[in-house]
């Protein structure tokens, strides 16, 4: 005789499939309540529901991992940038550039200019939009893209970062221009540009214009062999004007 303990560990079929669910890191569903229920659901529809819901958590997890593997620095977005203190690049200009469909033809966008006039901002906003549809992203200051350059031989860390960098859909290069580059650096920079040229979208930023490039790159040759490669299928943001940074800045009261 069965005692009122044993009969418990009985298992229904639902019980037994949500277990498997579970083992298998599945959504669970109330099988049982939608197979009887007022407004019950065929076999075929369950596994539809069924699949909905794995595929949505599925997505879910996709994004925030594609998140965290871009490494921006932080999202931005349009509504958070003054178009009224940075004139020289329009609104029009940006929405154009963010229904991303440039990613598909491997384009690429540069923003020249000064210190402080929105360059990185802009280029994050891209970056963003590009991750909120599904693209993979990458993001490097040129000054740690130089790190994991010159250490891909002999660091795996440096030699993954530098594969998902190639195979992005758009890869950001910060603050090109800041620090003039070695000989060695200078032909490592022409060797990843010459990569990712056709392939992957880039976004630069630049404190320099292409007629100074030259000059942190040390070589005549190198450079025009970099530009040929960047712009040939190429948006070219010159942005001019104040950095927003000293005008907006904030003292200690």
């Amino acid at each position: 005789m069965y005692t009122q303990r044993q009969v418990k560990l009985v298992e229904t079929p639902s019980e037994r499939v949500g277990n498997l669910l579970e083992q298998l890191r599945l959504p669970a569903l109330d099988f049982e309540g939608l197979y009887t229920g007022k407004n019950k659901l065929t076999p075929l529809e369950i596994l539809e529901l069924f699949l909905r819901e794995e595929l949505g958590l599925k997505t879910a997890r996709q994004n925030v991992l594609r998140r965290r593997r871009a490494r921006l620095p932080t999202e931005k977005s349009l509504e958070a940038f003054d178009f009224g203190f940075q004139r020289s690049v329009s609104k029009e200009q940006m929405l154009r550039l963010s229904d991303m469909t440039w990613i598909e033809q491997a384009y690429n966008v540069c923003f020249l200019g000064p210190p402080g006039v929105g360059k990185t901002h802009l280029a994050l906003t891209l970056g963003t939009k590009a991750l909120d549809l599904g693209y993979t992203v990458a993001f490097e200051t040129l000054d740690n893209l130089m790190k994991l350059l010159k250490t891909e031989e002999i660091s795996n860390s440096s030699k993954h970062r530098l594969k998902y960098l190639r195979k992005a859909s758009l890869t950001l290069i910060d603050e090109v221009g800041f620090m003039p580059l070695s000989p060695q650096e200078a032909n490592l920079f022409f060797g990843f540009i010459s990569g990712m040229a056709e392939c992957t979208s880039l976004i630069i930023t630049s404190n320099k214009g292409f007629d100074e490039w030259a000059e942190f790159l040390g070589d005549a040759t190198i450079t025009t062999a970099i530009l040929d490669r960047l712009i040939h299928h190429c948006e070219i943001l010159n942005m001019t004007g104040n950095s927003y940074r000293l005008e907006h800045r904030k003292s200690i009261t």
